[in-house]
């Protein structure tokens, strides 16, 4: 009996783990060939509806925390240093990011300004059912006046006498106005209908985009926010560092002038406070970076900076299963949809160019008036005349393009080709988003055995550290160990926030990626109320650094030609 795809794909992800070879031949060959995969429009429809609810929708105002965060005039435009000077920073959690960014995008705005515009196309389109009048009107009123006289010789009926001059004198002064009322309804119009359907799906379209937008604004303010704690937690790792080179310095010094150290461990001491202090400074470039990163994608006002309120730690854990996981994104992301909505809107094109060469009939009224009133070209002063005029004529109108040179079929056989080629475009989204997905799991997988090895790292890294110091104070070791299980305990560090960060980063995708929100929240740590000092670092203070120019920072002798 031939199974399910589903049992079939299980069976066969259990056979790659647990099966040798041998036993996934045999059971190929027991079962050769799949159940063939059902097809999208079967599943989704040949035109697939927007459905709202499988996402949660766009916030319309901002919490009352928020309301001075608003986003400023879209075209607003500063001029003065003053307006660009930050002023406040004002620290923010993830939630308040998201509602913020919700609200005060001006891409988000964009787009449903986009679904509004297909709106109104779509309307526009249903109008071709509804008959037309228009009205006309012809010198409402016009004017026309004027003399004319002409002078002719009459010949003499008796021979030998002369001619004779006549004169005659026109005249014209008449007011005239006509109108005309028209009404057409088009009975049979091939064109009509596959014009509608082209807009309807591209109206559905420009809903599936939307929150297209609306999960990628999400998925962006979650990233920038993550980036922005992982440039604050490599702050505080270059500050700790800077902090523990001048500890190392300090006894690199004071053991040189008491004469049981050499000039080479101070020199040691100084090029890993150098080290330090270049990670502190790159760090806080990041810092600022991140910031104002985060305060262009949240639209804020522009002399306000946002900062992480909350630390950096994970988010939680991403329950559904890789087949759950895939699944879910081929049934809940909008990409799916909107490759059949080209395939349909590429077919009603089809037909609407082939409507081109059917006949069309209308019916038609046509309602004419016509007012005068005064003479026009009489010979003599005569009173004014006046008088109207009406003309009704009703009927049907038809019109069949018969040959056109061939051009409404070939435009027929290129929507047809655009189809099929929407189809190809269909598989291809369908595959990328299988592997964006399982390239997301994978991932976070690996940033998660990150977090293990590298915690464990930074524990054995500061003991490292610590037994290092002892050594040195005791004389039983070199400055050079010391440095160097500092600068093991730095990289340590980082390398331990950034796979935090990427872990997060990780797990907004896959919600992005799958459409799905399962994720198990991590229970808070009981956390001392006061933050730990390493001993002997609680009274270093970090000293400010000049920044000077290049030319004056560099290095003698560090730059050598060739």
């Amino acid at each position: 009996m031939a199974r399910s795809y589903k049992a079939w794909l299980a069976g066969a992800g259990a056979g790659l783990l647990a099966t040798s070879t041998a036993a996934l031949a045999q059971e190929q060959l027991l079962d050769p060939l799949p159940t063939p995969l059902p097809l999208a429009p079967a599943e989704k429809g040949a035109r697939p509806r927007t459905d709202p609810s499988v996402l949660a929708p766009a916030a319309i105002k901002l919490d009352p925390a928020l309301q001075r965060l608003a986003a400023p005039a879209a075209l607003g435009l500063p001029n003065k240093p003053e307006q660009v000077r930050i002023v406040e920073l004002r620290p923010l959690s993830l939630k308040d990011v998201e509602n913020l960014a919700e609200v005060n995008n001006p891409n988000l705005k964009a787009i449903a300004s986009q679904v509004d515009q297909a709106q109104s196309n779509l309307r526009s389109q249903i109008a071709a059912w509804y008959p037309t009048l228009s009205i006309s009107a012809n010198n409402f009123p016009g004017y026309t006046g004027g003399n004319q006289a002409t002078t002719r010789k009459v010949p003499s009926p008796v021979p030998g006498l002369p001619a004779t001059t006549q004169e005659n004198y026109t005249s014209t002064s008449r007011w005239a106005m006509a109108g005309t009322l028209s009404a057409q309804w088009d009975l049979i119009n091939p064109q009509r209908v596959p014009q509608i359907s082209a807009a309807r799906d591209q109206f559905e379209q420009a809903k599936n985009q939307y929150l297209i937008s609306l999960r990628e604004l999400r998925l962006q303010a979650s990233q920038a926010y993550f980036q922005l704690q992982l440039s604050d937690d490599t702050v505080r790792i270059g500050q700790e560092s800077v902090r523990a080179s001048l500890v190392s310095l300090r006894d690199a010094r004071a053991r040189f002038q008491a004469g049981v150290a050499t000039k080479l461990e101070v020199l040691e001491a100084e090029t890993q406070l150098a080290r330090d202090q270049q990670l502190l400074t790159n760090s806080l470039a990041d810092q600022s970076i991140a910031r104002r990163s985060l305060a262009r994608l949240l639209d804020l006002p522009q002399n306000i900076s946002p900062t992480a309120k909350e630390p950096l730690r994970p988010l939680g854990v991403w329950t559904p299963s890789l087949q759950e996981s895939v699944i879910a994104a081929f049934a809940f992301r909008e990409e799916l949809d909107n490759a059949l909505l080209d395939i349909s809107a590429a077919n009603s094109q089809a037909n609407s160019a082939i409507g081109a060469v059917q006949p069309f009939l209308s019916i038609f009224n046509n309602l004419t008036g016509f007012r005068y009133q005064g003479n026009e070209q009489v010979v003599v002063d005569l009173p004014g005349a006046s008088g109207w005029a009406v003309e009704n004529s009703i009927g049907l109108q038809a019109r069949w393009n018969i040959f056109d040179g061939g051009a409404a079929r070939a435009q027929y056989r290129q929507a047809k080709q655009r189809a099929q080629e929407n189809t190809f475009n269909f598989a291809s989204t369908r595959d990328k988003l299988r592997f964006e997905v399982e390239e997301s799991f994978y991932q976070l997988r690996q940033a998660n055995r990150n977090i293990q090895t590298t915690s464990r790292e930074v524990i054995s890294s500061r003991e490292s550290l610590r037994l290092a110091r002892l050594r040195f104070q005791a004389g039983v070791s070199t400055q050079r160990e010391v440095v160097d299980n500092q600068r093991d305990l730095t990289q340590a560090e980082v390398r331990y926030a950034t796979a935090l960060a990427q872990y997060n980063n990780n797990l907004a995708l896959l919600r992005r990626r799958t459409g799905l929100d399962q994720v198990a929240v991590c229970q808070s740590a009981n956390l001392p109320s006061a933050k730990p000092v390493a001993e002997g670092m609680d009274n270093v203070p970090v000293p400010p650094e000049p920044l000077q120019p290049a030319c004056q920072a560099a290095a003698p002798g560090a730059a050598r030609s060739i």
